[in-house]
Parts: C-alpha cells; sequence; structure tokens
C-alpha cells in the first residue's frame, strides 16, 4: 500500500508541473511585441512551434491588419475624378 500511494502522489506531482499558457488570437492581437517574435519563429521553425500556434499567428496578424469587421463600409459622397 505504500508504493501505491508512492506512486500515486509521483504521478499527482508530476501532473501539475508549470504549463505554458496557450497564446491566444485575442491575447496576441493585443499583444503586437509577442505577436511579431512568434511571426518571425513561424517564419524559421514552423516545426518546432508547430501548425497550430502558427496558424494562430497568422489570425491574430489578419485580425490586426483588417480590424475587427464591425466598421461598414462608407463610399464618398462625391465620385472620384480620374
Amino acid at each position: 500500500m505504500n508504493k501505491t500511494t508512492l506512486a500515486l502522489v509521483s504521478l499527482i506531482l508530476a501532473a501539475c508541473g508549470p504549463s505554458r499558457s496557450p497564446d491566444t488570437v485575442e491575447s496576441l492581437s493585443a499583444n503586437p511585441e509577442r505577436l511579431r517574435e512568434l511571426r518571425e519563429q513561424c517564419k524559421t521553425d514552423r516545426k518546432r512551434l508547430g501548425d497550430e500556434l502558427c496558424n494562430r499567428v497568422a489570425e491574430a496578424t489578419n485580425r490586426r491588419f483588417f480590424g475587427d469587421g464591425k466598421t461598414p463600409y462608407t463610399p464618398p459622397n462625391e465620385s472620384p475624378r480620374f
């Protein structure tokens, strides 16, 4: 019984190790320095970072560039002259 308890406690402590905080699209959009850093890493070493994180980086870049999509298009009152 003592060995079983020791093994169980060891397993629980191993599972409670420090976990990496996942970078979400929203957190990356709000933090341009982290986004820039991850974009460079995705360009150079995508295999190490993984497709999931690099796809989140790409989506955050798109959201920062295009905005939230809630701004309506408002054409000018006058037609442009060419």
